[in-house]
């Protein structure tokens, strides 16, 4: 089980009805922040979980929208009591940026590590807390990624394999788990026992870019995808105005939605001259109809199919 909250739908500034664009996962004991632009701290609370659980950090990049609240973020942990290593994952500098940034924060009671996304590669992968993550370069007007989660699922555990294998009942949890089992001069492996894996669960996450072929390719299978539809407006100066601040309408967001087939898309990182984004759902749904247009602390439990 996956817990997702849209802490925040807001681009550019926070407004009195609308937080900036911020994510949060929860698994496993584990909270995960993805950007953290002026004062995320406040829909945190207001959403009711805690500030302690967060152990990773990840930056999409280096607007103000995105990272600013990042000092006021980490004394509040603090202030949660939070005492075991934070890590934070971004671009390249990303520990320069943060250092300078808590210049306003300098004792916090936890140490900050470092995950700097290698700015040769289009996409990395690696595991963190339980989570596969990959981070994947997108087309904004500096570097810029989208990150996608994945959960997997291991495949049925097979009793009657386990018992024609004749290996004592006490052995079959190790298997399970993936463990190499050595009994009585002979290796057991957990593909004796175990079905193909399942399908397991997967968010993509993206914003502040134009459309491209990786997000489609990213957001493919998705139980969940999150993507910025900043402008509403059909007229040629929002378009352009897309276009020019590499930015995203809600149709082509749509778009995306349609060639990739998520489970569900919630759109985001309104611009703050839309007061009402629901007004354009109609449009967006004849494109894709199972878009969302999210608000402030949207949550969502992400569970396994069942079998």
């Amino acid at each position: 089980m996956i817990d997702v909250c849209l802490l925040g739908t807001g681009g550019m500034m926070p407004l009195p009805y609308r937080a900036l664009t911020s994510l949060m996962l929860r698994y496993d004991g584990s909270s995960f922040l993805v950007d953290c632009g002026e004062a995320t701290q406040i829909s945190v609370r207001r959403r009711g979980w805690s500030f302690n659980p967060i152990d990773v950090i990840f930056i999409t990049h280096f607007h103000a929208d995105h990272i600013s609240g990042l000092p006021g973020m980490l004394l509040a942990m603090g202030n949660a009591e939070r005492t075991e290593p934070v890590t934070i994952v971004g671009p390249k500098g990303i520990e320069h940026v943060v250092r300078s940034l808590c210049v306003i924060a300098p004792r916090l009671p936890f140490e900050l590590k470092f995950i700097e996304l290698n700015s040769e590669l289009d996409e990395e992968v690696f595991e963190i807390k339980g989570l596969r993550v990959k981070a994947f370069k997108v087309n904004h007007n500096m570097l810029c990624y989208g990150y996608s989660f994945e959960l997997d699922r291991a495949g049925k555990f097979d009793a009657e394999a386990a018992k024609a294998l004749e290996l004592p009942v006490q052995y079959w949890n190790r298997l399970q788990k993936g463990e190499i089992v050595e009994y009585e001069g002979k290796t057991y492996t957990s593909d004796m026992v175990m079905g193909p894996a399942r399908k397991g669960l997967k968010i993509t996450y993206t914003t502040d870019t134009r459309p491209t072929d990786k997000i489609v390719e990213e957001a493919s299978g998705a139980d969940l995808f999150i993507c910025e539809g900043m402008y509403g407006e059909k007229d040629e100066e929002s378009i352009s105005k897309a276009k020019d601040k590499k930015h995203m309408t809600m149709y082509e967001a749509a778009e995306i939605a349609k060639k990739a087939q998520p489970k569900e898309m919630w759109l985001t990182h309104y611009s703050p001259s839309m007061i009402k984004p629901e007004q354009y759902m109609d449009e967006v749904r004849k494109i894709f109809s199972r878009a969302v247009v999210s608000k402030d602390r949207r949550t969502l439990e992400l569970n396994f199919e069942e079998d």
